[in-house]
């Protein structure tokens, strides 16, 4: 979305619009932080993917298996255990020093009830929470950009196939996923595992590399979905 598209967030010009609190619109692949991924491990899988324009790699959360597919539960109610806060600033973003929002999104559409602004022009306290999320979001994509830098230069990221049938007789291949190679962990010198350890890559590369198992968790959801059917 260009930013041609997005105004200025303004306590006049924005002072009777409202926001819907819970998510409205759920991908079923949503990009995480690194101060995320811990939290996200306990629900989804974690994965590298490259950006289909610049080639670089991004960390991503599954709560699905295909677009239009959510099987985290209550993420379909935007009520997960883990909400990404790229989807927390739904409708919300960055320009320069400031936040813009866009009026298009489902976010402020009908039955919105949570005021951006009080009587006084003052962010009201669900207003305060999406600034603190984009505080947040930023510092953490900048901290999750050297993670990824340092995985990659370390030569830890491989790619992996995964090759899913669910009861239904249905097959499913999930391709262009990255994942951290214990192998290549393991026979990092021990210089290299402290420095891992002491700046925190170590905990995050293996949360990415352990969420994988959230992989069968979510196929046994579908299933049990199908079985429902």
């Amino acid at each position: 979305m260009g930013i041609e598209s997005l105004e200025l967030l303004n306590s006049e010009r924005h002072r009777d619009v409202s926001m819907h609190v819970t998510i409205t619109d759920h991908p079923h692949c949503v990009q995480v932080v690194m101060g995320e991924f811990s939290l996200a491990a306990t629900s989804c899988p974690l994965f590298f993917v490259k950006d289909p324009e610049t080639g670089r790699f991004n960390v991503v959360a599954l709560f699905g298996f295909r677009p239009g597919e959510l099987l985290v539960d209550g993420a379909d109610k935007g009520k997960a255990l883990f909400v990404p806060l790229e989807l927390a600033r739904q409708g919300f973003f960055i320009d320069g020093d400031t936040i813009a929002i866009d009026l298009g999104n489902p976010r402020f559409g009908e039955g919105a009830k949570a005021p951006l602004f009080d009587t006084s022009g003052e962010p009201t306290d669900e207003t305060r929470l999406i600034q603190r999320i984009i505080g947040t979001l930023v510092q953490g994509r900048e901290a999750t950009r050297t993670f990824i830098e340092e995985m990659v230069r370390l030569r830890l990221v491989e790619p992996i196939d995964i090759s899913l049938r669910f009861d239904d007789g249905e097959s499913l291949t999930l391709e262009g996923l990255y994942t951290i190679s214990l192998d290549a962990l393991q026979d990092l010198d021990d210089a290299t595992a402290l420095t891992l350890f002491r700046n925190g890559h170590l905990a995050a590369a293996l949360c990415i590399q352990g969420s994988q198992r959230q992989v069968m968790a979510l196929a046994k959801r579908r299933n049990d979905r199908i079985g429902m059917a």
